[in-house]
């Protein structure tokens, strides 16, 4: 079920010198990072996690689907359940409160799935799923999960491995949740992007070579956006972080780090 277009809101951003921006071997500018795996918290995607035969024998026939940047690919509470593999393109993976809250629970991209839950289950979506960049996918209809499942019966023992390593995750996210402060939280966020979309440019720092927004980190990190917004000013000068033509760079590491610790 493809929705009409949902846009959000993006931050401005001031231009200044991006030269540490450059590939290390050739010297040329760095584009926006390719995403080949997703934000995924504690192992948010099932699927995706799968040993490799499996997922490339699962979605040998699938139908192929485009999507545009603005889109939407399901929303919460919708009953449709196919499941979706990335096959370029970025999305993210997001709820969103009555009160128009949004909350960003990953990044995904190239090689990710979305949407398993529903394949499983045949329960209704948990979560909305938004193209932030063009996306080509391919689409797996519920009853070719089934009929691949009875050929492969080696798929629901990898499944359980997989249910119980995401529950093991989930402890760690419901502690982060409860036990730390906001700045704690935009401080692990900008780790998982870093861990994802990190680029190493000297002396211990790490550029995020994925443009994120104020309004994306606030999302990610539970918080409202003028008090992210705050915790970055801050951070800035106290020189933890800087950023780079849009994009974030982690200057220091070992304070971040100290934050971000339950």
């Amino acid at each position: 079920m493809h929705r009409d277009p949902v846009r959000y809101p993006s931050d401005r951003t001031t231009p200044i010198d991006a030269s540490e921006l450059r590939d290390r071997d050739t010297g040329e500018a760095c584009p926006e990072a390719e995403v080949r795996t997703g934000l995924k918290s504690e192992n948010i995607h099932l699927l995706s996690d799968l040993p490799g035969r499996l997922t490339t024998e699962l979605f040998a026939s699938a139908n192929r689907v485009r999507l545009a940047a603005g889109n939407t690919l399901f929303l919460a509470g919708d009953s449709d359940d196919d499941c979706y593999r990335i096959e370029d393109g970025l999305l993210k993976v997001t709820m969103v409160s009555h009160s128009g809250d949004e909350r960003i629970l990953a990044f995904v991209g190239r090689g990710d799935i979305v949407g398993e839950l529903s394949i499983i289950d045949g329960l209704p979506r948990s979560a909305s799923v938004v193209a932030v960049r063009d996306a080509t996918l391919s689409c797996l209809s519920r009853t070719a999960f089934e009929t691949f499942a009875k050929k492969n019966p080696e798929l629901y023992k990898s499944l359980v491995e997989l249910l119980a390593k995401r529950l093991r995750g989930t402890d760690t996210v419901v502690a982060a949740g409860s036990f730390l402060s906001l700045e704690g939280r935009v401080a692990r966020t900008m780790f998982e992007l870093a861990e994802h979309f990190g680029q190493e440019v000297g002396s211990g720092r790490i550029v995020i070579r994925h443009k994120i927004t104020q309004s994306d980190l606030a999302a990610m990190a539970g918080g409202a956006r003028e008090s992210v917004a705050k915790i970055l000013n801050n951070w800035q000068r106290e020189k933890l972080v800087t950023r780079l033509s849009g994009y974030y760079c982690l200057e220091n590491k070992a304070q971040l780090e100290h934050k971000a610790k339950l």
